[in-house]
């Protein structure tokens, strides 16, 4: 549990950082060349979900992620007896919770603030491919990593599923 709630914090307190910093040195619309050609910071906010599906169900989306939190870390709680699902789990939980407080601290007001995204690849203004930002990326490493965990036979309890085919 110590790993898990280490990896989440940490991720929250970068994800906050990072985005205190975009907000105070980037205008929106404002695009700053980091590697050119590959990535860029670039200033936008999003009041949906990834690709800004959902825009008009920002508490939705906020309620959900409440839950989702909540339910993680419930199971953790319960289960969790391996490090790198407690990585895993500690990435969605951080990754989630980062964006959640945009949610409920940003404009236009609780449970229906935006998303402060600027990290933009390929492009200097955020086209072709959607505009993220640390928590964003947070959450797609740690349900990669969970998906990889599941597909390769590693339990949350730390055990090891073998199927009968391996046995052979």
């Amino acid at each position: 549990m110590w790993l898990y709630a280490a990896v989440g914090l940490g991720i929250v307190v970068s994800d906050t950082i990072t985005k205190i910093l975009v907000v105070t040195n980037l205008s929106p619309g404002e695009s700053v060349t980091v590697i050119p050609g590959v990535a860029y910071l670039f200033l936008t906010r999003n009041s949906g979900a990834a690709f800004s599906l959902a825009t008009d169900f920002t508490w939705l989306l906020s309620s959900l992620a409440v839950l989702v939190v909540i339910a993680i870390t419930w199971y953790a709680f319960r289960q969790l007896a391996s490090k790198p699902w407690a990585i895993g789990l500690g990435l969605i939980a951080g990754g989630a919770t980062g964006n959640l407080m945009d949610r409920f601290f940003r404009a236009p007001g609780f449970m229906h603030g935006h998303v402060v995204d600027f990290v933009s690849v390929f492009n200097e203004y955020g086209q072709g491919f959607p505009v993220f930002n640390v928590a964003d990326s947070s959450l797609v490493i740690g349900v990669g990593l969970v998906i990889l965990l599941e597909l390769t036979g590693r339990r949350i309890d730390g055990t090891r599923h073998v199927s009968s085919q391996d046995d052979s």
